[in-house]
């Protein structure tokens, strides 16, 4: 292997599966996605302490690959919920992997995305980095107020995503990222939305919290009726979290997370479920618009990105409501693995300098 070739392995782990992609260089030789047992999950105390069972079974699809841990130059990962951070590539640090596994900051999967990384670099010596992380946080002063001095905005979102695609598309358009003003809707289980202006993103709609309802989650709440719900007696902290961040949404409404089958349910003539699609529609449209309020109106395009984003008449329903704000593109898909592949490549070539988590 030249000096100059670097074979990485990056790791995005999700709720009940893990993505795993194996890159020469900026190439794609191999991506698939790791199945778990619910029942063996389910045994775990937390998340973070999944990641030895998640990473046996990663080294297990390495090695039908045709790949030892010896074949790498560096494992990166999905960064997690940590403090707020700059946009960039990050090695992973004890103090990083301890902040991880407390869960100060929320459970997700995306925690155990460093923690993978560590744990299959350390076995041959390797560095492991984590890039543009959940936390990313460049908001603007005025973006962080809430309207309840014990409460900021938190920039939490898809960041490793929207910016990867926003790079992407300055990239088509010949231009660079620091040139343009985008909108950019991740489209996925959860819904992250961003306003980009001098190549940083300096307003987000944090999934976790606030925004439209998505296949899984609840959004924005009224917050007093919801104020109501936590004091009923009948939920505690976590029951009411695991509703909102994972039993809310679609599947609320209609039993199902699966979008091709409430479009079927429309089509077999279900009023709900027409309703309840053309709800969250309406939604994801309304907070587009209050992010080009952001921009001022004045921005160059409106882009569209994650799972959700492959759906055509999702896209074009989004596009009746919501062109009239400017041009709408489409990057459908989750190109993290990619992200996180070039974002490593970046520090290994010397092109930029791992930050260090502190």
């Amino acid at each position: 292997m030249a000096q100059s070739d670097y074979i990485l392995l990056a790791v995005d782990p999700g709720n009940t599966t893990t993505k795993i992609g194996i890159f020469r260089n900026d190439k794609s030789v191999h991506t698939t996605s790791v199945s778990h047992d619910d029942s063996v999950l389910g045994k775990f105390k937390c998340v973070y302490d999944q990641k030895s069972y998640r990473a046996g079974l990663i080294l297990k699809e390495l090695a039908s690959a045709g790949f030892k841990t010896g074949d790498l130059s560096c494992c990166v990962g999905r960064g997690g919920i940590l403090k707020p951070l700059k946009s960039g590539t990050y090695r992973v640090n004890k103090k990083m992997l301890g902040e991880l596994a407390e869960a100060a900051r929320g459970e997700h999967a995306s925690n155990l995305g460093a923690a993978i990384a560590d744990e299959i670099a350390s076995m041959a010596g390797l560095p492991a980095f984590i890039v543009d992380p959940v936390c990313v946080d460049e908001m603007a002063d005025i973006a962080r107020i809430s309207g309840w001095s014990e409460i900021n905005r938190e920039s939490i979102s898809h960041a490793l995503n929207m910016k990867a695609v926003a790079k992407r598309h300055a990239k088509n358009m010949g231009k660079s990222y620091s040139e343009l003003r985008l909108v950019i809707a991740h489209l996925g289980s959860g819904i992250s939305m961003s306003a980009h202006e001098n190549g940083m993103m300096i307003d987000v709609i944090n999934p976790r919290d606030e925004g439209p309802f998505s296949p899984e989650r609840a959004g924005g709440m009224p917050s007093l009726l919801l104020a109501k719900k936590c004091f009923s007696g009948k939920y505690n902290y976590k029951s009411l979290e695991k509703i909102l961040f994972g039993g809310g949404g679609l599947y609320s409404y209609l039993g199902t997370r699966d979008l091709k089958k409430v479009e079927e349910m429309i089509a077999g003539g279900d009023k709900k479920a027409c309703l309840i699609y053309d709800a969250m529609v309406y939604q994801i449209a309304k907070f587009i618009g209050e992010m080009c309020t952001v921009l001022c109106g004045k921005l160059d395009t409106i882009l569209l990105t994650g799972g959700m984003a492959h759906d055509t008449r999702l896209c074009e329903e989004i596009k009746k409501r919501a062109g009239f704000l400017g041009k709408i593109t489409i990057y459908p898909g989750e190109d993290e693995l990619q992200a996180l592949a070039e974002g490593a490549l970046r520090v290994l070539r010397g092109e930029e300098t791992a930050l260090e988590y502190t």
